[in-house]
């Protein structure tokens, strides 16, 4: 016998979760799993396992759940979700409360209630059956995460409180409980807005984190509630409609969503139609060049999910311009991870087509960190990056708008004005200026962004 375990790292999103099983019984369970199941199945095959259980930690605020998904393509699964806090659910499912054991072979999983993130968070312990009960791991979702803890807040402010104290106890009474040796296994990786400051490391130790991990330094429950309330970063505008998703059951499609391909003259109709967005995912230099009125620009990199997250309708219909066709199916795949299913139609043959077919083009002027330096009393800057970058240093004068709150404050700016937009390296800034540049400024998008001024050893402001 020996023992699977596969981790799927999901960029962008920063997410983790897990195919575990055992190749002598050909049983495996996925924990958190995401929307495009596709990966886990083909993991299943590769390890010759049937996937049989398919667990959820709690009900996930930053992404649709696969759960469903995988569980009816599977047709061997069931889905498994913590019913403890009083969750409910709006689908079929397996109830999982604290204490329940399930085995794979010589490996057993058990439940423990760790609220706090959620009033339901279920972690899940993982030993081997001749040293059971000790654990030599433990999948912990997003109560604790290297360097970090799950965030209290998501419940809104008047469960942000009581939630905190919970996680104390979650940190206190049961992971500081464990030994040094047991391996956290967390569902979310460093850049995650679940948690303040998450690690680069994917896995850690109880040793190593008892040690090192600021969120498990504190005696107080009081000075603790303090800490975890002002750390968090801000909500992402979708999180609560995932969470609201994720209870209700995600729709099961059985395929990734169709996107019909559509030639030059047909998509510039299409795009003239109310309740469709249209959504340039070419590079920031690619589509400060040209690109077709109205379009944002969010880069076809993993990052996609979250800031179609934040700047997208999920009732709209996105008609999409790619760097080429083969690409479709992937962006697909990054719109569907934040609730993303309606497809108008893609650009067929990209915007070579589109400039073959003699259509309009417009176009956001480029310029470098050394121009923006020396035309910096001219221009009106502004920094699109979260309030954490902008504290840790900015360009001198520049004005702080995150970007999920540019197009309600863009009456700030003066249109007579022109304005250059910047992010760390350009991608956010370049989304910043699609977006101004619909409500008619004069705007430069700044390739390099923050990166290249610091590498340029301008002054710094904090």
């Amino acid at each position: 016998m020996s023992m699977i375990l596969e981790t799927v790292q999901t960029e962008g999103i920063a997410e983790l979760s897990y195919l575990l099983g055992d190749d002598e019984t050909g049983t495996a369970a996925v924990i958190d799993p995401r929307a495009d199941v596709e990966v886990y199945i083909e993991l299943a095959r590769k390890r010759k396992v049937a996937i049989t259980h398919v667990f959820e930690t709690h009900i996930h605020a930053d992404l649709v759940s696969g759960a469903r998904e995988l569980a009816n393509r599977c047709q061997t699964a069931k889905a498994y979700v913590s019913t403890e806090g009083q969750a409910q659910y709006g689908f079929d499912h397996e109830p999982v409360r604290d204490g329940d054991a399930y085995e794979f072979g010589e490996l057993i999983l058990t439940a423990r209630h760790t609220p706090g993130h959620t009033p339901e968070h279920i972690s899940y312990e993982v030993a081997e059956k001749k040293r059971a009960p000790k654990p030599w791991g433990v999948f912990t979702g997003d109560s604790l995460f290297v360097n970090s803890a799950g965030r209290p807040d998501l419940m809104g402010s008047d469960q942000a409180e009581k939630l905190a104290e919970e996680l104390y106890d979650t940190l206190s009474k049961y992971y500081l409980q464990l030994a040094d040796d047991v391996i956290i296994h967390p569902s979310h990786g460093h850049g995650s807005p679940c948690g303040a400051s998450i690690g680069a490391r994917l896995t850690s130790t109880i040793g190593y984190e008892r040690q090192f991990n600021p969120f498990l330094q504190y005696s107080s429950k009081s000075e603790f509630k303090e800490f975890a309330l002002s750390t968090a970063p801000p909500e992402p505008a979708y999180y609560k409609r995932m969470k609201k998703l994720n209870a209700k059951g995600p729709e099961v499609l059985g395929h990734l969503p169709f996107v019909p391909g559509l030639p030059p003259q047909a998509f510039q109709t299409a795009a003239k139609q109310s309740k469709t967005v249209l959504v340039d995912t070419r590079s920031m230099l690619a589509f400060g060049g040209g690109h077709i009125e109205g379009a944002l620009n969010i880069g076809g990199s993993p990052e996609l999910s979250i800031w179609a997250g934040w700047m997208l309708d999920p009732e709209d219909s996105i008609l999409l311009v790619s760097e080429s066709d083969g690409q479709v199916e992937e962006l697909v795949r990054l719109f569907l991870r934040t609730g993303y299913t309606k497809f108008a139609g893609y650009l067929v043959g990209g915007m070579t087509a589109w400039d073959n077919a003699s259509l309009p083009l417009v176009g956001v002027k480029q310029i470098t960190v050394h121009e923006l330096k020396e035309r910096r009393d001219e221009l009106q800057i502004v920094d699109v990056r979260s309030p954490e970058e902008w504290e840790e240093g900015h360009i001198p004068s520049a004005t702080h708008i995150f970007l999920p709150e540019l197009e309600e404050r863009r009456e700030e700016l003066k249109k007579d004005r022109p304005v250059a937009v910047y992010c760390n390296s350009g991608y956010r800034a370049s989304l910043g200026s699609s977006i101004l540049r619909q409500y008619g400024f004069h705007v430069h998008n700044v390739p390099g962004s923050w990166q290249a001024w610091k590498n340029a050893k301008y002054p710094v402001e904090k």
